[in-house]
């Protein structure tokens, strides 16, 4: 699979400048300001178009791998011979920042029916591209383990610390979410910033199927948002059996890690937490 920097674009542009009129009491000062920057970028499989996600740049390899490996549309690796940033010809057919092809293996992934649905996905909610509640349980789902995975209390609450040490964008803007990758004993593995917090977790779930760590089984999941239903489906279809969010759960998210077999923590903050699926 062919994700190298010649075929790949690899920047990073996490926060814009801007400035703000700031008040204290009475008082205004305009003073510089960094934003979250929120882009479209149209993914596409063979040159057919897939979807148009709102994202933050950055690791747009990873997203569209995760995207479509939790999606359904491609089973792993193996599937995927290459992901490049298209050809820009009104820039001269430099590579188009927002617009990436991925080049299957298996030219029978291209059927639309395996993967319609709308083509627009807001930066926050991916579901609601979704045409029908039926597709949004088609997902993947690895087979749950019959040993739980075991994460130590005081492993667990280390986790937000770690993650906020490791958070440059959110340092800079304060409005991106954070998907993280650890080891049981707590050894943060890789961290994706992005205005999405499904696009954060799908960049975390394509940097594992790039680099061949799936499935996700030995690993913590940890998500700086609430515990929506398709962040559950992501992690279940990654492998993922201990996943943290630092805010609530929705209803539909605890049935998604109940019937998964998926350990779910939420309200992972100042050394306390809910387990509402599972066990630790």
């Amino acid at each position: 699979m062919d994700v190298t920097p010649g075929t790949a674009m690899t920047n990073d542009m996490q926060a814009s400048a801007s400035s703000v009129t700031r008040f204290v009491g009475h008082e205004a000062e305009v003073q510089g300001d960094l934003l979250p920057v929120e882009e479209p970028l149209q993914i596409r499989l063979a040159g057919e178009d897939v979807v148009v996600t709102m994202r933050t740049p950055g690791h747009d390899e990873e997203l569209a791998a995760g995207f479509l490996f939790t999606e359904g549309i491609i089973a792993g690796k193996t599937h995927i011979e290459s992901i490049v940033h298209c050809p820009d010809d009104a820039n001269g057919g430099a590579p188009s920042p927002n617009v990436v092809n991925v080049t299957p293996t298996d030219r029978s992934l291209l059927d639309p029916a395996r993967w319609q649905r709308n083509m627009f996905a807001s930066s926050s909610c991916g579901v609601c591209g979704k045409i029908s509640i039926e597709q949004v349980r088609m997902g993947r789902l690895y087979h749950p383990m019959q040993e739980k995975l075991s994460v130590d209390l005081e492993t667990l609450y280390s986790l937000p610390g770690k993650i906020r040490q490791a958070q440059t964008g959110f340092e800079q803007t304060g409005g991106l979410h954070a998907a993280a990758l650890f080891t049981p004993d707590g050894h943060l593995l890789v961290l994706r910033e992005d205005v999405g917090r499904h696009n954060a977790v799908d960049k975390v779930i394509g940097h594992a199927l790039i680099e061949g760590l799936l499935p996700l089984d030995n690993h913590v999941l940890v998500v700086t948002s609430r515990a929506s239903f398709e962040i559950v489906q992501k992690a279940l279809a990654a492998g993922v059996r201990v996943m943290a969010t630092i805010s609530a759960p929705t209803s539909l998210a605890v049935e998604m890690a109940q019937e998964g077999g998926i350990t779910l923590v939420a309200f992972l903050r100042d050394r306390r937490c809910n387990v509402y699926a599972g066990a630790l």
